[in-house]
Parts: structure tokens; C-alpha cells; sequence
């Protein structure tokens, strides 16, 4: 009994060293496949083969669609499954913040030249170094390539990743980076202030004049390359990022998306009002500006500019947004947001997938199945609540999602 019990276990542990073997070959194979189209993209050979010796997967990625195991998503991101007072938490703002205004300091001449040629102000540059890698003091945790090269055999996003893996090649052929700082994080982003390889040669900025655009190592160089993209995708010199206001009590939460603009002027005109009794140059009143309320009609309220969005396109995340945003300011006012986050729980994320694809099923929400309770999501809940004669606070709670299984 004892003899055939090891037998078995011999075999199974022998089959799984063979299927592992097949599936790294298999990988190794693909790896060798991408030469030409390296090559094409200015990749030398030598290069090539010394990052691709003894390349491995790493299977325990998230996101990965591994044949004959479950599928695994991205992982719990904070900015999209802790409530707005956890992730925007005022005394890690604080203590990046008093940060902050040292490194000003420290990088003054480099901030100002870059503010006075891209418009985009130092504190927000600071404010997404801050909250990528915490001023650089935060170790990345992966290897670039082998990330990319994972991703890239078996990913979700196939094409995008074969091309990053293929610019990551480039760059280590450019001698900027060596593999051992080329650190990144699961979806591939390194650096101080975390592009893509994609995204370090769209946006990146030899700013020390070098003759190297050293993300990794080169503050100047990565604030620069930060602003850069964020002027890239339509950043507006001297407009805010955003407006905190008080909204009127009879406030319709399902106006807080991207496609409902009106001038700020219009918008104080229907009850809107600036918190602390701030006051608008007409030059200000006169910018478009969306509704956003991340914890519906609980929580501060906010008025954002088109700079709101071009934050949210380097991290598409509002959470994301209210921290950088928040943190710039607070490099410069001590003040935190004028009215309290109220919200103690958020949704698991398979509970806002359920929740979208009830909403789906009803027409009231056509945006992606994510598990992420952002500004679409919000409003076509908001839309529901008003059809099914519930409170309408756009607020995705478990009263609300037990009434969409409800109606199923």
C-alpha cells in the first residue's frame, strides 16, 4: 500500500516537472519568437539574448489567463476598494506634505524651469512623485522585464505587453538603466514617477542635459518627464485641478459625469457654493467643469477642470486624482478638505460586478464590468435608485444591491 502510494506520488510530482518543463519551453519559444520585431525596433542582437537568457514566467502574477486554472484579475487596488477617508488618509498626506515642501526646496531652480516651460506646477509634480513611489523611497518590487515578458505570453492585454516588453529591451540596449534598477510594479510601471516603457519614450525628458533620460535615477528627469506627459495628454497652464464646494441639499448625484459640463459661474448660480468662502475671479467662473462626488451625496463635493481628467489619464482613478491633487495643496495650505469623508464601508469589488451587470441588464449603465464603483458607475446607480423609488445618493451600498437581485 505504502509502495504504490509513493509510486503515485512520484508520477504526479514527475507530471508536474514535465508539464512545467513543456509550459517554460513553450514560453522560451515565444520569448525567441519576438527577435524579429525586437530587431525591428532597433534592439541589438547581443542585447536580445543576454536579457532573454534564462528568462522565466512568473505565473503568480495577477491578471494572467493560465490555461486550465481559474482566470486572475488585477488585484484589490486601493483606489478602488477603500473607502475615500482610507485611501486619502490626512496624515499620509500630511507627513507627504511636509515632505514635499522640503524637496521644493531642494529642487527649487529644476521645479521652476520646469513649471515656467510646461505650465504644470511644481507641487503637482511633486504630489505624483509622492504618491507613485513615495518620493522614491518606496523599492518596486518586481523585475521589468521578466513582468512584461509574462504578461505578454499570458496576459489579458497580449499586444500591449509585447510592445512594452519590446521597449524595455530598447531601453536597457540604450544603457540608461541596468536590469537590477529596472524595478517595477505588476502592470509594468517603473521608475521615480512610474511610465511604462511605452510611456518613457512618448514623454520622457533629458532634463539634466545629460544625454540620457534617467527616470530612475535623475530627479529632475523624472519631474520633467511627469509634467511632460500630463502637457502630452492636454494640461492647461494656470487652471486648478479641481473646486471643493458645497452642493445644494437637493443635489442631483446623477449629473457627476464627465459628459455633464457647465461653465463653474453656472454651476454656483444653481446653489454650488466654494467652500471656505472662497471666491472666483470671472476668469475662473468661466472654465467648464464636471460634478464629481466620490461618496455621492455624502462627503466633500467637487467641481473639476479638464486638468482633473488629465491627472486621471496618468492613474484612472478619482481617488487617485483627489490624492495628488489634495497633496499638491497642501504642500502650500495646511488645510485639509473643508467638509469630512462620512462613508465607512465599500462594496467587495464581485459585489459592484454584480451591481454593474444588474445595471447593464436594466440600460441604465453601458461602461466596463470592472468591479469599480467610479463616476459611471455612481450615476447609473443613482438612475436606478430614482426608477426603483429608493434614496437617491449614488452611493453603492448592500440596501441598493440587494433591491437590483432583487429585480432580476
Amino acid at each position: 500500500m505504502m509502495r504504490r502510494a509513493l509510486i503515485a506520488a512520484v508520477i504526479v510530482v514527475t507530471c508536474g516537472w514535465s508539464s512545467a518543463r513543456a509550459a517554460d519551453a513553450a514560453f522560451t519559444q515565444f520569448i525567441a519568437s519576438l527577435w524579429p520585431e525586437a530587431q525591428a525596433a532597433g534592439v541589438s542582437r547581443a542585447t536580445f539574448d543576454e536579457q532573454t537568457r534564462g528568462l522565466e514566467p512568473d505565473y503568480k502574477l495577477p491578471d494572467l489567463i493560465l490555461p486550465g486554472r481559474p482566470a486572475t484579475g488585477a488585484p484589490s487596488q486601493a483606489e478602488f476598494v477603500q473607502v475615500p477617508a482610507d485611501y486619502v488618509k490626512d496624515a499620509s498626506i500630511a507627513r507627504l506634505a511636509g515632505e514635499g515642501q522640503r524637496l521644493l526646496q531642494k529642487y527649487n531652480s529644476a521645479l521652476t524651469k520646469i513649471e515656467q516651460s510646461s505650465g504644470v506646477p511644481a507641487t503637482v509634480m511633486l504630489a505624483i512623485w509622492g504618491r507613485e513611489t513615495d518620493y522614491g523611497r518606496y523599492t518596486l518590487p518586481y523585475d521589468l522585464v521578466r513582468v512584461l515578458a509574462t504578461q505578454a505570453y499570458v496576459g489579458r492585454r497580449k499586444d500591449t505587453y509585447r510592445n512594452e516588453f519590446i521597449l524595455a529591451l530598447k531601453i536597457l540596449g540604450e544603457g540608461v538603466v541596468t536590469r537590477k534598477d529596472m524595478r517595477s510594479s505588476w502592470a509594468g510601471a517603473t521608475g521615480l514617477t512610474q511610465f511604462l516603457p511605452s510611456e518613457y519614450y512618448k514623454h520622457g525628458v533629458d532634463f539634466d542635459r545629460d544625454g540620457r533620460i534617467d527616470i530612475w535615477h535623475s530627479v529632475p528627469d523624472a519631474l520633467a518627464s511627469a509634467a511632460q506627459q500630463l502637457v502630452n495628454k492636454g494640461w492647461q497652464s494656470g487652471v486648478r485641478w479641481a473646486y471643493e464646494v458645497q452642493a445644494p441639499a437637493k443635489v442631483d448625484c446623477t449629473t457627476g459625469v464627465p459628459e455633464v459640463t457647465k461653465p463653474i459661474g453656472q454651476w454656483l448660480r444653481e446653489g454650488f457654493v466654494p467652500v471656505r468662502g472662497q471666491k472666483l475671479s470671472a476668469a475662473e467662473q468661466a472654465q467648464p467643469a464636471s460634478l464629481l462626488q466620490p461618496e455621492g451625496i455624502y462627503g466633500p463635493s467637487f467641481l473639476t477642470t479638464k486638468n482633473y481628467f488629465v491627472i486621471k489619464e496618468y492613474n484612472f482613478s478619482d481617488l487617485y486624482v483627489l490624492f495628488v491633487g489634495h497633496l499638491s495643496d497642501r504642500m502650500t495650505s495646511p488645510l485639509p478638505f473643508a467638509t469630512p469623508w462620512s462613508a465607512s464601508k465599500q462594496l467587495r469589488t464581485k459585489d459592484v460586478e454584480t451591481m454593474q451587470r444588474g445595471l447593464t441588464r436594466v440600460g441604465l449603465y453601458k461602461d466596463k464590468i470592472d468591479g469599480k464603483a467610479g463616476m459611471q458607475t455612481r450615476a447609473a446607480l443613482g438612475a436606478y435608485q430614482k426608477s426603483a423609488g429608493l434614496k437617491v445618493d449614488c452611493w453603492p451600498s448592500e440596501e441598493v444591491l440587494r433591491s437590483i437581485q432583487a429585480a432580476r
